[in-house]
């Protein structure tokens, strides 16, 4: 970047002083506030298990999908265990968890159910102190639970091979850093009248532009969102994930942050794509909540039924959404026992017309449950044992 060129919004003289067209922004905010009614309101009808399990599934996916984004990958089942531990949850037998793990998941949790507590520099340094338990990104020290110092030069966001780099984004100096990032938090819990909607999508593009950590500015800048989304829904629990549909359209995002950051202060581009991107996720949510209530119905249905604790664990997993084909080897495999007990349950739940034979056949017989008739979906299931 030459003297005296200016790229970035951060160089505007009037930052950041965002504009946008509320009138074009309109029909976009009453869609997503409908479709934020709708999804509140069918959860009010249920009992309060199945909405713990619904919120237990939607921040499971937020936790998984906020690092996927950065290119981690963290075990599903070590986050529903720290989840379910933090938020009383019975999972049944518990999968272990890494100090990782749990650094994303107290991120998470605090940015969502303490949404009304105020953001403060305290806060996210915290967060970010979570993220990184050890001091080290990767195999690299860096500063933790304080602004980066740009001791390697400028924050950069860039792509391609050392010598063939491509800059995509510069943040401010680290110099300016105390100064701006104290603008955006006195912002952040002031009155300021945008409709909370719109202050969540600001929150978000205004701290991943400040890029104020050495790393997890995307995963932090996304819990600042989120916690503005659960200011807007009034309620501590969360039943729907942002992250997981913005690593659905991971390319998107990524292309329509690199456009506001390098436009001008108006934002209605970024806004519009940041609200149709959140009526996908709350659409993506109803899903998530037939397969619960799903889930509640067959265990109605199975409350009479003589289980032991391997044909509970298994059930579950099939409920889930289990990967591939079920086989006795895999069953043993997963409930930890011979080949013969597992053919035992199977052959046991085959009679009580809970599983059948999977059509195909093949070199090993497979198993499904039976036809989704037998578990409709239902308003107002009773909770379970999942």
């Amino acid at each position: 970047m030459k003297s005296g060129e200016k790229t970035y919004i951060w160089e505007a003289e009037d930052w950041p002083r965002w504009r946008y067209d509320l009138g074009a922004l309109s029909g976009r905010l009453a869609e997503v506030s409908r479709a934020q009614g709708l999804l509140l309101g069918r959860l009010a009808d249920v009992g309060l298990a199945l909405r713990a399990q619904a919120s237990l599934d939607a921040l499971s996916e937020d936790v998984v999908k906020t690092s996927e984004i950065e290119g981690e990958a963290l075990d599903l089942l070590s986050v529903r265990s720290s989840l379910a531990r933090r938020m009383g949850v019975d999972l049944g037998a518990v999968a272990p968890v890494d100090r990782h793990v749990e650094g994303v998941v107290e991120m998470v949790l605090d940015a969502t159910t303490r949404a009304a507590a105020p953001l403060t520099a305290e806060r996210l340094f915290g967060w970010h102190a979570a993220l990184f338990p050890t001091g080290y990104s990767g195999m690299s020290r860096i500063a933790v639970g304080q602004w980066r110092r740009d001791v390697d030069g400028p924050m950069q966001v860039v792509s391609g091979p050392p010598g063939r780099r491509t800059v995509h984004f510069q943040a401010p100096p680290a110099e300016a850093l105390a100064a701006e990032t104290a603008r955006f938090l006195t912002w952040a819990e002031a009155d300021t009248g945008e409709p909370m909607l719109i202050k969540a999508g600001l929150a978000h593009l205004w701290f991943v532009t400040l890029h104020p950590f050495d790393d997890g500015n995307g995963r932090i800048a996304r819990a600042v969102g989120d916690l503005f989304l659960a200011r807007a829904d009034g309620s501590p629990q969360r039943f729907y994930s942002l992250s997981a549909q913005i690593q659905r359209e991971r390319k998107d995002y990524y292309a329509v942050l690199e456009r506001s950051q390098k436009g001008s202060l108006e934002v209605s581009a970024w806004l519009a794509w940041f609200l149709d991107t959140l009526g996908r996720a709350l659409a993506h949510a109803q899903g998530v909540l037939d397969a619960v209530l799903r889930k509640a119905r067959c265990w109605q249905g199975w409350a009479g039924l003589p289980l032991n604790g391997r044909q509970v664990k298994l059930l579950n997993r099939l409920l889930d959404g289990f990967e591939g084909k079920l086989s006795s080897g895999k069953w043993a495999a997963i409930a930890k026992c011979s080949n013969d007990t597992a053919l035992r349950d199977i052959t046991q739940l085959l009679a009580l017309g809970v599983l059948r034979k999977a059509p195909g056949g093949g070199r090993s017989t497979a198993y499904e449950l039976v036809a989704d008739a037998a578990c409709p979906v239902v308003q107002g299931a009773g909770a379970g044992r999942g």
